[in-house]
């Protein structure tokens, strides 16, 4: 049925009970799962495109799959868990079929028999995996109080970091403990990926469902009675006006887009730079056809409520959207480029038949495992340094840790020494997980916490989009296909998104100091 978006100002305000520890580990533990699916995807994906025939600067357009799957599924999926209540509950039947979808994809994947295949099972991976995890986020804000939900996002992390340390040291594991061998002829996928991907799908599948049957959801009465943001009752926007607004912008989009790809056309032989201006095209339209739909009264659809809730966002939200866009640009950079930066600036070689190659692969999937085990153990010191500080504060010094992290990996000549770079990755990516969320959550209407959380993934994948075009042509024009120079200017990016941190206003510590 649907939930009903009306709440009664005269009926006291209550907040929402605390749980216990092992509640929040129940309601989190799906996490571990989702992990294991990204991190898999992380670690070996250019590898399978390299092995499958793939060359270095193609690679960011095959990755755009990933962003773009999450920029179209994630609001559609927060607003259609807002909207509906099931004998399931509300968030809970997307964990399940997320996990469902995801779980054959990673099967299939490492299967592909060519690089198109390889290509179109990501779609489809990142798609259910998308399923499963924005859900989760909102989860947190729709059981957790406010007082717990940094602490409710911090074991997200943890499980987070856990699941990946297993996930990408798995090639690794099974070839270096059980004898399975890390090379195959040209052309064909390694046995040892092979098998982990099957392990990936197994416990992505498991720990969605530990989730789905240890914990249960506040009915949407249950949900009317608790006042989980400052503004809950804040008016919703003129339409009419908003309408207007719309087509105005999105014409700006349209416009420039088209002029975009003009220049593009005329001025380099790059494709990748046309999912940028493609992308100018497409939000320009989107912008246009809901403007219209306002004028003509058609306001009841999710179509129109998500860009309409895009436009009329928290002002938090649109401070921390800056801070996202440089953050997980370096993200992009890292999970991208490792893989090439590591075999050719350390290990001297970029045949991936090679053994050698194979070594330095294994290795940057042993490194992400590295910063992923640094993530989780840092996870549950975050909540207490918050209370200490700030929130704020606490994510601005991961940020720096997490750049200075990644730049180093430039003056590094022995690969045991990447794991101390690591060590920066893996705090700023226990606070990226979590702080941001925390800080968001604080600012978001309670009856519109899906969608809200799935428009803020807007502000992960379009860094990522814009990464995927342009990252390809600076790595093979400016560059000269170094790919370790596209690590450093993630680190810059990354220190460029702490310096932002300072600009965003926390309402819970407002409310707190008030």
């Amino acid at each position: 049925m649907d939930i009903k978006e009306t709440f009664v100002e005269n009926k006291p305000r209550l907040d929402k009970p605390r749980l216990s520890f092992w509640q929040i580990w129940n309601m989190s533990f799906g996490f571990l799962g989702i992990q294991f699916g990204f991190a898999l995807q992380n670690a070996n994906v250019s590898r399978i495109f390299e092995t499958l025939g793939a060359n270095v600067d193609d690679i960011p357009i095959l990755w755009v799959a990933a962003p773009v799957t999450g920029l179209l599924i994630q609001p559609i999926i927060g607003y259609f868990s807002d909207k509906t209540w099931t004998r399931l509950g509300r968030r809970r039947p997307f964990f399940l079929a997320g996990a469902l979808l995801a779980s054959f994809a990673l099967i299939v994947m490492p299967n592909s028999p060519v690089l198109w295949i390889a290509a179109g099972t990501l779609w489809l991976m990142d798609a259910s995996i998308n399923i499963s995890m924005e859900p989760f986020r909102a989860f947190v804000g729709d059981l957790l109080p406010s007082a717990q939900r940094t602490q409710g996002f911090a074991m997200q992390s943890f499980f987070i970091g856990l699941g990946a340390v297993v996930a990408s040291a798995l090639p690794y594991i099974i070839t270096n403990w059980f004898g399975i061998a890390n090379t195959a002829p040209a052309g064909e996928i390694p046995p040892s990926v092979k098998f982990s991907f099957y392990i990936g799908a197994f416990a992505f599948l498991s720990a969605v469902v530990w989730t789905v049957v240890s914990s249960k959801e506040y009915s949407p009465e249950e949900l009317q009675q608790y006042d989980t943001a400052q503004h809950t009752h804040a008016p919703r926007p003129d339409l009419s006006v908003s309408g207007k607004s719309l087509i105005r912008k999105g014409l700006y989009w349209f416009i420039g887009g088209l002029i975009l790809s003009a220049v593009i056309f005329y001025y380099t032989e790059e494709k990748g730079l046309y999912i940028f201006s493609a992308g100018c095209v497409f939000f320009g339209l989107v912008q246009i056809v809901a403007g219209l739909l306002m004028q003509n009264g058609k306001t009841e659809n999710g179509f129109v409520e998500v860009i309409t809730d895009l436009n009329h966002m928290p002002k938090t939200m649109g401070q921390l959207a800056l801070v996202q866009f440089f953050s997980w640009f370096a993200l992009f950079s890292m999970w991208i480029y490792t893989t090439a930066a590591v075999t050719k600036h350390i290990y001297g070689t970029e045949d991936p038949t090679s053994a050698l190659y194979n070594e330095g692969a294994d290795w940057v999937g042993i490194c992400f495992a590295a910063y992923n085990g640094f993530a989780a153990l840092v996870a549950f010191a975050l909540p207490p340094l918050a209370h200490i500080t700030s929130r704020k504060t606490v994510h601005m010094l991961a940020l720096f840790a997490g750049g200075v992290g990644l730049a180093s990996f430039y003056i590094i000549q022995n690969p045991n020494l990447i794991i101390v770079s690591m060590i920066g990755v893996g705090i700023a990516w226990a606070s990226i997980l979590s702080m941001p969320y925390a800080i968001l959550a604080g600012s978001l209407p309670a009856h519109k916490m899906g969608v809200y959380m799935g428009i803020f993934n807007f502000f992960i994948v379009i860094p990522q989009i814009t990464a995927a075009a342009i990252l390809g042509y600076i790595t093979k024009n400016i560059f000269h296909g170094e790919a370790i120079l596209s690590l450093v200017t993630g680190g810059v990016a990354m220190v460029l998104a702490g310096v932002l941190v300072l600009f965003v206003k926390d309402e819970d510590d407002v409310t707190r100091s008030i």
